[in-house]
C-alpha cells in the first residue's frame, strides 16, 4: 500500500491562499460582466475564451493563467494587475495608513473601547475588513472606521465603508442582541490634499456625512455616544489628535 505524502507546509499556505484568490477573481469578473449585460457566452466571444472556462472562472474554480486573465482584462477595458505585494523585509508601504490606525487605535483604547485591527466583516472573505473595529459592552455599540491617507475612488470608497458596516452591525447583534447597533465614521489624514478635494465636492461628503463631525470627535476620544449619522473627522498624525471637519453650509456657510 503506497503511503501518500504529506504535502509541506508551504504548499498548504500557497493552496489556502490560492483558493482566496480563485474567489476573488472570479466574483470580480462575474460583478464585471453583469454591469456589461453580458452573458458568458458574450464574454467569452470578447475575450475568445470558452464559455466553460468563463463558467469555471466565476466559480472560483478554474486556472489562474495570465494569458486568459489577460484576454478577459483586454475584452472588459480593464488593466490586469500581477505581482507580488510588499516585501515585509522592505520599507512598510502602508506607514501613511498605519500612522492613522494607531492614532485611533490609541485613543479609542484610553476611552475604554475594546478595539480591532483590520477586522474581517466577513469571515470567509479576509481581504474585506475594517481598518480598525470598535466596541462598547455597556452601549451594546460597534463603531466600523475607515483610515484615510489619501483617497482614490471616494464612490467606491463609499459603498464599501456602507457595506461594511451594515455587517459589522449584524456582528454587533450577534454578540450584544437585536438592539445593538453601529455607525460609521471616516478618520482622514489632515492634509492639504484631502482638504482641497473635500473642499471641491462639499455635497457630495455632506449628504454622505451627516452626524456631527466634533461629537464624532468626542465619541472617540471619551467614549461618549456616537451621533445620529455616519461621520468625518480629521487626523493630525504629528500631534497624535483627532479635530473636527467644517463642513461647508448649503448656502456657503460653515457647520459642524
Amino acid at each position: 500500500m503506497a503511503v501518500r505524502a504529506r504535502r509541506s507546509a508551504v504548499a498548504v499556505e500557497a493552496e489556502r491562499r490560492l483558493q482566496q484568490r480563485r474567489a476573488r477573481i472570479g466574483a470580480d469578473i462575474k460583478a464585471m460582466r453583469t454591469r456589461r449585460k453580458w452573458a458568458q457566452k458574450d464574454l467569452g466571444v470578447e475575450a475568445d475564451v470558452g464559455r466553460l472556462v468563463i463558467g469555471r472562472l466565476e466559480r472560483g474554480e478554474g486556472q489562474l493563467d495570465v494569458e486568459t486573465l489577460e484576454r478577459l482584462a483586454v475584452a472588459f477595458g480593464v488593466p490586469l494587475a500581477i505581482g507580488f505585494d510588499r516585501d515585509l523585509r522592505d520599507e512598510v508601504a502602508d506607514a501613511g495608513h498605519l500612522a492613522i490606525q494607531e492614532v485611533v487605535l490609541r485613543l479609542a483604547r484610553a476611552a475604554g473601547y475594546s478595539t480591532q485591527f483590520e477586522l474581517p466583516t466577513r469571515p470567509n472573505e479576509p481581504w474585506r475588513s475594517a481598518d480598525v473595529a470598535l466596541g462598547k459592552e455597556e452601549q451594546h455599540r460597534a463603531i466600523e472606521i475607515e483610515c484615510w491617507n489619501t483617497f482614490g475612488d471616494v464612490g467606491a470608497a463609499v459603498r464599501s465603508s456602507r457595506r461594511k458596516v451594515v455587517e459589522i452591525g449584524q456582528l454587533a447583534v450577534g454578540r450584544w442582541g437585536p438592539e445593538a447597533s453601529a455607525g460609521l465614521v471616516w478618520v482622514v489624514r489632515d492634509t492639504a490634499r484631502n482638504r482641497a478635494l473635500i473642499n471641491r465636492y462639499p455635497e457630495v461628503f455632506a449628504t454622505t456625512f451627516t452626524g456631527s463631525s466634533h461629537a464624532w470627535v468626542r465619541c472617540l476620544t471619551t467614549g461618549f455616544p456616537p451621533p445620529d449619522g455616519p461621520g468625518l473627522v480629521w487626523c493630525d498624525v504629528a500631534s497624535g489628535r483627532l479635530h473636527g471637519w467644517h463642513r461647508r453650509g448649503r448656502r456657503g456657510g460653515e457647520g459642524e
